[in-house]
């Protein structure tokens, strides 16, 4: 049957094991997208998820037929798609969008990047075709994020009877990032954006980065029949609140608990992605810690920093970097009873949750960055009330910067600042802070703001 409500997204709302009896069995997707995302379509008749198949148990899934109601996976060939995630999504696209590139060497883009690119295509290609064949006349398709940019175009070509959006879950970047891309990749990521009737955002600036290139770009008709949209993601209050006080989450509270002994907490949760600038916000603890020694002994610093995309060597030497240098800091200031910082390098949820509710102050310090949540989590958790040190790179601050301490991410002393500042702040006003943030950091979360992009599209 044909379906009225479409979302198209690298990935999917489940996954399957393989037992060795060969055996399939389905898992759902954690996070809260893939939560507000599918108790939203649960609420739309006839909708579809349709996402690649990413392990092989998903493939032996596509391939033995195996499907989940309003789920459909595509078995994209594994060269194929590796070169269109990891060679382009991650590789190029992440880092031109996030500014990332180390220019006196990067990017590079030869006979080995226009294989990867012709693999994108394909990978593109594969999802408007499946779109396409399952839509319904005149059926809403939202297309998810930068893995999927070309798709808007290519199924415009081929049903332009449906209602397209795209939303991008990272910043857009700057014209001049933009153009460091080979002129004709540059044209056919703009000309697949402007295949959507809106294009979505979670800030207004990543959105009039897109205004700014896609008007370099694009036959100007083709930009003006695109509506550009703001769209800022929000966190499901009740589901946090519930996930955090789970049993198991309360025993990891315990255990932090007593390895804080009472002190001050400084709590930052990050994958050791290289936008995150998890660097610069150890140097701003270790300089807090130089310049005011007051607080040695008065403070931990909870540091939760799940590794990234192992498989590109940048990410490898970049999470080594972190757990080593917060090693130097241990090493510098700690003393028989006090480790300054408790850094964990490891993918721990329910480490991450205890951390927000004994969070005094966050760091959410990216020198470039979509939204992270991470900045609107922690002040709805917090048990007592947290000051929030937020940089003007991430895309919550156009939304929190009224109530948090904003800081220039590259300035370690200001950040250091921050901190003290935030340490120093008296409680009532981090308390009425708190409360303002929790309240701007729920304002559309994950199934209103599904609907608001749905709506858009009516």
């Amino acid at each position: 049957m044909a379906s009225q409500v479409l979302v198209a997204a690298n990935r999917g709302p489940l996954s399957y094991a393989l037992s060795a009896d060969g055996t399939l069995s389905a898992r759902r997707g954690g996070g809260g997208l893939v939560s507000g995302l599918s108790a939203a379509l649960a609420q739309q008749p006839e909708a579809l998820w349709i996402c690649a198949a990413l392990s092989d148990a998903d493939r032996e899934a596509v391939r033995r037929g195996v499907a989940e109601p309003g789920v459909r996976m595509l078995d994209i060939d594994p060269t194929v798609y590796d070169d269109a995630y990891n060679g382009i999504a991650n590789s190029v696209l992440w880092f031109t969008h996030h500014h990332l590139y180390d220019i006196p060497r990067e990017p590079v883009f030869d006979a080995r990047f226009r294989q990867q690119w012709e693999s994108y295509r394909a990978y593109n290609q594969a999802f408007a075709e499946a779109l396409a064949q399952e839509a319904a006349e005149g059926a809403r398709v939202l297309v998810q994020d930068y893995h999927l940019a070309l798709v808007p175009g290519a199924l415009r070509e081929l049903r332009p009877d449906l209602r397209i959006a795209h939303f991008t879950h990272t910043p857009w970047a700057s014209p001049e990032f933009l153009g460091m891309l080979p002129d004709d990749v540059r044209g056919q990521l703009v000309w697949g954006m402007l295949g959507a009737d809106v294009v979505g955002f979670h800030t207004r600036a990543w959105a009039d980065a897109f205004r700014a290139g896609a008007h370099l770009d694009a036959e100007r008709g083709a930009a003006e029949r695109t509506e550009v949209a703001v769209f800022p993601l929000g966190v499901d209050a009740d589901e946090l609140r519930a996930l955090a006080h789970r049993p198991e989450v309360d025993e990891k509270l315990a255990q932090l608990r007593a390895e804080v002994a009472g002190r001050r907490t400084i709590v930052r949760v990050d994958r050791t992605e290289l936008s995150k600038n998890i660097l610069r916000g150890l140097l701003a603890y270790r300089e807090l810690l130089t310049v005011h020694p007051e607080w040695r002994g008065q403070v931990v610093h909870l540091a939760s920093a799940y590794p990234s995309r192992q498989d590109l060597e940048v990410y490898r030497r970049y999470t080594a970097d972190v757990a080593e240098l917060a090693a130097e800091i241990n090493e510098e200031f700690g003393t028989a009873d006090w480790q300054p910082v408790l850094v964990s390098v490891k993918d721990d949820f329910t480490r991450s949750l205890a951390a927000y509710r004994l969070a005094d102050v966050a760091l959410v310090n990216p020198v470039r960055d979509g939204m992270n949540l991470v900045a609107k989590e922690i002040p709805v958790v917090s048990e007592a009330g947290c000051a929030l040190v937020l940089s003007t790179g991430a895309g919550a601050y156009e939304e929190l910067r009224g109530d948090a301490l904003t800081v220039n991410p590259y300035d370690v002393s200001a950040t250091a600042e921050a901190l003290h500042a935030a340490l120093s702040m008296p409680e009532a006003e981090r308390t009425d802070r708190t409360k303002r943030l929790a309240a701007a950091a729920t304002a559309l979360p994950p199934s209103a703001w599904f609907r608001a992009q749905l709506d858009a599209l009516s």
